[in-house]
């Protein structure tokens, strides 16, 4: 059964194959800034909070299960003592935002080998087994022929309803959380007006924007990235 590790793994090599960039090191901040961000992935993660994000993040980046490589082998080893420490700061990673990581590629093949369907190959007719004759016929008797493997017919599949979109059901799911914060989860308060979560601090509705320049910010910055100011969000 896969965690919350192996299924941040598979977003993050889907997101560098649509880019055709399997091969080719990337920045830490990609990963959690554009490639996978909590926000729009933190369904299919199925992480409860923005925290536990964070944390699967720096597991990933430190090097965890071989999935992926960090380089320079400093903040690597940074990153795997802070995993172990007994309360690690779960944003830690982001102390090295130019470190290029790589995706173990074997890994990565094997997880896009399962997302696909092959068709059953053609079966090939039998061997003719090799006659041995003489006196050495009872020490090295003929090999039955291999059995065929058994051919399990395809699933069949319902023609009349369409299947949605994988998005378009997570953004049903989101619709259902309306009394939840977007960021952490916790449940807001229904009897008042919501600004902020009493939670986690961010913005209970729209996108995050810096206080003092209005620009747009992501969860978890506590600085903006054009004016520089303290945004107050963390």
């Amino acid at each position: 059964m896969p965690d919350e590790l192996d299924r941040l793994f598979e977003l993050l090599v889907e997101a560098l194959h649509r880019d055709a960039r399997l091969a080719v090191p990337f920045a830490a901040s990609e990963l959690y800034e554009r490639l996978v961000p909590y926000r729009s992935n933190r369904s299919r993660l199925n992480v409860a909070t923005h925290q536990d994000y964070e944390m699967t993040v720096l597991r990933l980046l430190a090097g965890e299960r071989d999935y992926l490589r960090l380089e320079p082998a400093e903040a690597r080893e940074h990153m795997q003592a802070e995993v172990t420490a007994i309360s690690p700061d779960t944003g830690f990673f982001r102390n090295f935002p130019n470190a290029q990581a790589l995706v173990n590629r074997i890994a990565a093949e094997r997880h896009l080998r399962g997302q696909q369907t092959y068709a059953a190959p053609d079966e090939a007719p039998p061997p003719v087994a090799e006659v041995v004759s003489g006196p050495d016929a009872a020490a090295f008797p003929a090999a039955p022929p291999p059995v065929p493997p058994r051919q399990i017919p395809p699933a069949p599949t319902t023609t009349n309803a369409p299947s949605a979109p994988a998005f378009e059901l997570v953004e049903a799911r989101d619709r259902l959380e309306a009394d939840h914060c977007a960021y952490c989860g916790g449940p807001l308060p229904t009897a008042r007006e919501i600004k902020f979560c009493p939670h986690c601090g961010q913005p209970a509705l729209g996108e995050p924007k810096c206080p003092t320049c209005g620009g747009d910010v992501d969860v978890g910055w506590a600085y903006c990235v054009a004016c520089g100011r303290a945004t107050g969000f963390e």
